[in-house]
């Protein structure tokens, strides 16, 4: 999930809005058959993280994004669904102010 959003400028009845968008699709995936949430977390603001490069042998550490980009990944889940059709009929619940990006989960051959 991307964004813009400053958190800490939305008034409390903006963020609890936020927060039924999430029960709503939590709710959702969890009464619809062959799914599941995996996992999911919302992540703190880019200008708290760390990026971590190897040049050659060294481990070079960067405060701040990845990359300087007025959206920035604010949060994510791993949903089991049947069917991307399925999936994008749920996603419909999350807050519409989100640029959204969906991949499958790679899975590792035995």
């Amino acid at each position: 999930m991307f964004g813009s959003l400053q958190w800490d400028t939305l008034s409390t009845l903006e963020q609890q809005t936020y927060y039924d968008d999430h029960d709503a699709f939590a709710t959702a995936v969890q009464n619809s058959d062959g799914c599941s949430i995996r996992c999911g977390e919302a992540l703190a603001s880019s200008e708290s993280a760390t990026v971590v490069r190897f040049p050659g042998e060294a481990q070079a550490l960067t405060d701040g994004p990845y990359a300087e980009a007025t959206e920035q990944l604010g949060g994510f889940y791993e949903v089991e669904v049947p069917s991307m059709d399925v999936l994008l009929g749920l996603v419909k619940l999350l807050p519409q102010s989100y640029t959204l990006e969906i991949r499958p989960v790679w899975e590792i051959p035995d």
